[in-house]
């Protein structure tokens, strides 16, 4: 029993993986540099938006670009994860039909490509903590219980876009309004300080304000984040989850005849 178990995650993981490769080998299929652009493109961004903002906020915050790019990488994570899982379901419609897999592995595969293109970020991000000096501290070690809790909200955010996608597209559209927003609530480029006691409060409670706020402390400031932060992570990570796979539970039976 042990084994067959053991046998179907791994069949699991191996679908995934490969639809993995599919969407990345796609993404990158008319470029003459390919996977390369994968670190290139975010390396030409991060300098250019710190150059940008720098002149902005420079004098409100120690250290700006790396206030900067640490609040995108994880704001571009959560973003990537979340809208190009929305369409997971409807793109693969062919291969739900005719290969029969578990509707959730398209989900999960666009979630783990995000990871993936995270993971190349990650390396000239790495680079610019060298060149602006950010000195390495223990705390850093805490920086991938950022991303699992990113993870695991951006995965139930996925499983709730990616049903109602199939019944309402025009959510599409509603969702880009709301992503706007929440970047604009996430303190991405400006100081929180800045704003109202008020407004912090409201900031304080968006969830992609608090893995910012949890990869800043832990890596900029050298500092193990507060315990509220912790709490609402976990508060957060199990509503958006829960919501998210009550809903798919509920309607993954009428996706396909929808579909």
């Amino acid at each position: 029993m042990e084994d067959k178990k053991k046998s179907g995650i791994a069949q699991y993981a191996f679908v995934i993986s490969e639809l993995t490769s599919r969407e990345i080998k796609r993404k990158y299929a008319r470029s003459s540099l390919g996977i390369i652009w994968s670190v290139l493109n975010p390396l030409l961004m991060m300098v250019v938006m710190s150059l940008i903002f720098s002149k902005m906020f420079s004098r409100n915050i120690e250290n700006f670009p790396i206030y900067y790019l640490t609040g995108q990488i994880i704001w571009t994570l959560f973003d990537t994860a979340s809208n190009s899982a929305m369409t997971a379901l409807v793109d693969n419609k062919t291969l739900l039909i005719k290969a029969k897999l578990p509707k959730h592995t398209f989900i999960l595969s666009r979630v783990y490509t995000a990871l993936v293109n995270f993971g190349y970020t990650c390396i000239p991000y790495i680079l610019m903590l060298m060149i602006f000096r950010v000195h390495p501290s223990v705390t850093m070690l805490l920086f991938p219980v950022g991303v699992l809790f990113a993870l695991i909200i951006s995965i139930g955010f996925s499983y709730l876009l990616a049903t109602e996608y199939v019944f309402f597209a025009d959510i599409k559209y509603l969702y880009s309004v709301v992503l706007r927003v929440l970047m604009y609530m996430s303190a991405v480029f400006y100081p929180v300080t800045s704003l109202s006691d008020n407004m912090q409060k409201v900031v304080n409670l968006n969830p992609i304000y608090l893995l910012i706020h949890f990869a800043r402390e832990c890596v900029m400031y050298g500092r193990v984040p507060e315990a509220w932060v912790w709490l609402r992570l976990g508060i957060w990570s199990v509503i958006s989850m829960g919501i998210g796979l009550a809903v798919f539970k509920v309607k993954e039976n009428k996706i396909m005849q929808t579909l």
